[in-house]
């Protein structure tokens, strides 16, 4: 990890090892490498370079002391180029990949999520049409889960761990998987085209960003059909909901802003300007601030106080800035 020595909240960080404390995770597209952010300073601290290979996203074991950064290739979801098979695995207290997971062949491994109910690692495996299980400790295969659709991107799993339920871009749906008997469940149809998803904290709506028209769509999961379209003032893209389940937060990457929708009403409350082109939100465990990755210009995550609704801090990441991830508390 490249690492001058500072003093981050108090605690000395040098040569290559990273204090115990909270981070924030941000995959960074351009410079092949994943960056390490002081959440309290608000900078970077550390860059783990991936070799050469690119990394969209990325995720926290459940103690936050490792990463894993699934290496997708050089092209975009349904899109000709490099078909990824490995998964690096970072140990973020020395900055070093210690571990990948191969599948030995293209499989363009993508949105990475940690079990809430069995600490396996979950990752989309799209060319495969699953969703891989990995063991984080021992880094083996268990098994997978299929999905049933092409281009199967983006994921959620339920609180309880029994639901998954993909954005599977080209076909536009969403499938929904059961968990524990390893089986698709439905395929609902969203529109032509539809990008990321998100739940929120009672499992009882699923979120996902309809790609053909400048609007949300909200799945109720007691009947797994779609519910309610949600107008937006553009395109949908990457979005997260708060915990206390109040607000769904919908970066808009061709307005250059985040739509906050009030989940009472199933509208739109308030927006927020923020930097070029929003890829994804993340909201710190507290539940008191946001981050906003920015792909384009110098690449940057935005910070954003969720009792101001106020851009707070820019962070300059490195070029095509992309996933988020929190690690620690």
């Amino acid at each position: 990890m490249k690492i001058s020595n500072v003093v981050v909240a108090g605690v000395m960080v040098c040569a290559g090892v990273v204090s115990a404390q909270s981070r924030l995770l941000v995959a960074v597209k351009g410079t092949q490498s994943l960056a390490v952010v002081d959440p309290t300073s608000g900078s970077v601290v550390g860059t783990v370079p991936e070799g050469g290979n690119t990394g969209h996203e990325v995720i926290a074991s459940a103690d936050g002391k490792m990463a894993f950064v699934p290496v997708y290739g050089n092209s975009g979801v349904g899109k000709p180029g490099t078909d990824g098979d490995t998964i690096d695995a970072i140990d973020l207290a020395s900055g070093k990949v210690v571990g990948k997971i191969g599948f030995n062949h293209g499989v363009r491994p993508h949105c990475p999520l940690i079990g809430p109910k069995d600490g396996m690692l979950y990752v989309t495996t799209e060319l495969d049409k699953t969703i891989t299980i990995i063991d984080p400790k021992t880094l083996k295969v268990m098994g997978a889960l299929p999905t049933g659709q092409e281009q199967s991107h983006m994921m959620v799993l339920s609180h309880d761990g029994k639901r998954a339920y993909t954005a599977n871009v080209g076909p536009g749906t969403v499938s929904v998987i059961d968990v524990p008997g390893r089986k698709v469940l439905k395929v609902i149809k969203i529109s032509d085209n539809t990008q990321r998803i998100s739940m929120t904290p009672d499992d009882k709506w699923v979120f996902t960003a309809d790609q053909t028209k400048p609007q949300m769509v909200a799945i109720d999961t007691a009947k797994n059909q779609v519910a309610k379209w949600i107008p937006l003032e553009g395109m949908g893209y990457g979005s997260t909901v708060t915990p206390d389940g109040k607000w769904l937060l919908v970066a808009m990457a061709d307005q250059n802003k985040v739509a906050v929708i009030d989940l009472k009403t199933m509208q739109v409350a308030r927006t927020v300007a923020v930097g070029e082109y929003p890829q994804e939100v993340l909201v710190q465990p507290d539940g008191k601030t946001a981050y906003v990755s920015c792909m384009h210009g110098a690449g940057t995550v935005l910070e954003i106080d969720l009792g101001s609704w106020k851009v707070t801090r820019t962070i300059t990441t490195g070029s095509s800035t992309d996933g988020l991830a929190w690690a620690g508390k």
